[in-house]
C-alpha cells in the first residue's frame, strides 16, 4: 500500500508538471515594481466594477478577472515560496500588503503557507452569470478547488464530503454543457479522482463503495477516451489503492 501511494504521488506529480501546473522558479524577483503597480491598478478597477450598479454580466466579468488576477499573482508568489521558503522582494511584499488592504482574497494557507486560487471570485462570477466568460469561470473554479484540496497524496483530500459533491456536479455540468471543451481531458481526469476521493470520505460504507465503483468506471472511461494520456497511469494506480 505504501509503495502504491508513493507511485501514485510520483505519477500524479508528473501530470502536474506536464500540464504546467507547477513551473520552475527563477532566481530573480518574479514581481517587479512596475508589474506590482499594474496588478494594483487592475485590481482597483475590477473591485470598483464589482461594487457598481452595472448589469450583472458586467460585474461577473469583473469578478472573473479578479479570479484570474489572483491566480496569476499566486503562481508567482508560490514559485518564490517553493524556491526561498517565503515571498521574496520588496515589490512582491508591497503588492501582497496592498491587495490585502483592499480586501482582495489573496492569503496563504495556514497549513502549507502557499497562496490559494481565486475560487471565491469565480463563484461570485457564476452566481451573477452562469455563463461567465463562456464557462471558463466554471472550469477555473473546478481546477482551483481540486488542486487546492490536497498536497502530495491526491486521495488524502482536505475537503469534506459535501464540498467534493459540489466538485462532482461542477465537472458533470461542464462535461454535459461543453462536450468540446478544450480542457475536456482535465475535466474528465478531475471527475474520476474526485469520485475516488468521495469514496474515502463518504458518510457511510455503502456510499463509500458506490463512489469507489463510480470512480473505477470514470477511470476506465478516461482510459478509453485518452489512452495515450500520462494521467491514465496515475488513475490506474489510484483505483487500486
Amino acid at each position: 500500500m505504501r509503495g502504491g501511494r508513493a507511485l501514485a504521488r510520483a505519477l500524479f506529480a508528473s501530470t502536474l508538471f506536464a500540464s504546467g501546473f507547477f513551473l520552475p522558479a527563477s532566481a530573480h524577483d518574479l514581481i517587479t515594481a512596475e508589474l506590482a503597480e499594474r496588478y494594483l491598478a487592475r485590481a482597483t478597477a475590477d473591485l470598483e466594477k464589482t461594487r457598481s450598479r452595472e448589469a450583472p454580466a458586467r460585474r461577473a466579468e469583473a469578478f472573473y478577472d479578479l479570479g484570474r488576477l489572483v491566480d496569476e499573482i499566486r503562481e508567482l508568489l508560490n514559485r518564490d515560496i517553493a524556491m526561498h521558503g517565503k515571498v521574496q522582494g520588496l515589490p512582491s511584499n508591497y503588492l501582497v500588503a496592498q491587495l490585502q488592504a483592499r480586501a482582495v482574497d489573496l492569503k496563504p494557507a495556514v497549513d502549507t503557507g502557499r497562496f490559494g486560487p481565486g475560487v471565491s471570485y469565480y463563484r461570485a462570477a457564476l452566481d451573477l452569470d452562469p455563463d461567465a466568460a463562456r464557462g471558463d469561470a466554471a472550469y477555473r473554479l473546478l481546477v482551483g478547488e481540486f488542486y487546492d484540496g490536497f498536497d502530495a497524496d491526491p486521495l488524502s483530500t482536505r475537503w469534506p464530503w459535501t464540498r467534493l459533491q459540489e466538485q462532482v456536479r461542477l465537472a458533470e455540468r461542464l462535461r454535459v454543457r461543453q462536450p468540446a471543451h478544450p480542457e475536456l481531458e482535465e475535466i474528465e481526469f478531475i471527475l474520476a479522482v474526485v469520485c475516488l476521493q468521495s469514496a474515502r470520505v463518504a458518510p457511510d460504507r455503502d456510499k463509500g463503495r458506490t463512489w469507489g465503483e463510480r470512480g473505477a468506471r470514470e477511470a476506465a472511461a478516461f482510459r478509453r477516451r485518452f489512452p495515450d494520456s500520462m494521467r491514465t497511469s496515475a488513475l490506474e494506480v489510484l483505483v487500486k489503492l
